[in-house]
């Protein structure tokens, strides 16, 4: 079967995110270190940051919110005003980060792009993953973009239907086994692991490791072979 389509996740698999959220804990934790120890602020953090998923979608306005709202739990709400101060300007740092594509990446998508329609599908903040897609200088070679609240079975359907020929003839390529493999494996397209150092807990599950239209690749750059391989 052709394959006319390739979809492709944003945040770590085409340019760096979670060690910014990493890094950003380890300062959260610095903030509240006269209160808590490191283990329970990220316990606590995490916890608040998936019961807010609903209410504030993905991204780092959501994340600060949530670092905002784990302070002022862990104190009790006495949180001081120096602390949220931090908080707030730790997010605008994160906004303002420099976007530099991974290792591979430039190549990867321009051969690409010669021969399929690329799709950028991504969570998180509509305003922030634009101004990275900008800044990251890839934008030109994705025939579309798509940044979607949630990434599930019928997004994906929608999304290669939309801009493809469906999801049969279509792969998606991301490093989150839970967002970006089997949702999109579920929807009938073929489906690429790319793993980055790094991957948020709440994107953690199994590999499918024994369906016939997965993969595991060790790069991004041995993306367009595989794509090529299953026409």
């Amino acid at each position: 079967m052709r394959i006319t389509t390739v979809g492709l996740d944003a945040d770590d698999t085409l340019w760096h995110n979670e060690t910014l959220f990493r890094l950003t804990h380890d300062r959260f934790c610095g903030l509240l270190a006269d209160v808590t120890d490191p283990e329970t602020a990220k316990a606590r953090l995490s916890e608040v940051e998936r019961r807010n998923l609903r209410l504030y979608g993905y991204g780092v306005k959501g994340f600060t919110l949530s670092m905002i709202e784990t302070a002022m739990e862990l104190t009790a709400g006495q949180a001081p005003a120096s602390v949220i101060r931090e908080i707030l300007a730790a997010g605008r740092e994160m906004l303002s980060e420099p976007v530099e594509p991974l290792p591979g990446v430039d190549h990867a998508l321009a051969e690409l792009s010669e021969t399929y329609r690329l799709v950028l599908i991504t969570k998180g903040d509509l305003l922030h993953q634009e101004q990275k897609l900008a800044a990251s200088g890839l934008g030109d070679l994705f025939a579309a973009v798509e940044i979607v609240s949630e990434k599930d079975t019928e997004t994906y359907r929608r999304v290669f239907e939309r801009h493809g020929t469906g999801a049969d003839q279509a792969v998606m390529c991301g490093n989150s086994p839970r967002s970006d493999i089997l949702p999109a494996l579920e929807a009938g397209a073929w489906a690429a692991h790319v793993p980055y150092v790094l991957t948020w807990e709440h994107e953690l599950v199994d590999l499918p490791m024994d369906h016939p239209r997965f993969a595991e690749l060790a790069s991004i750059s041995q993306l367009p072979d595989w794509v090529s391989s299953l026409g």
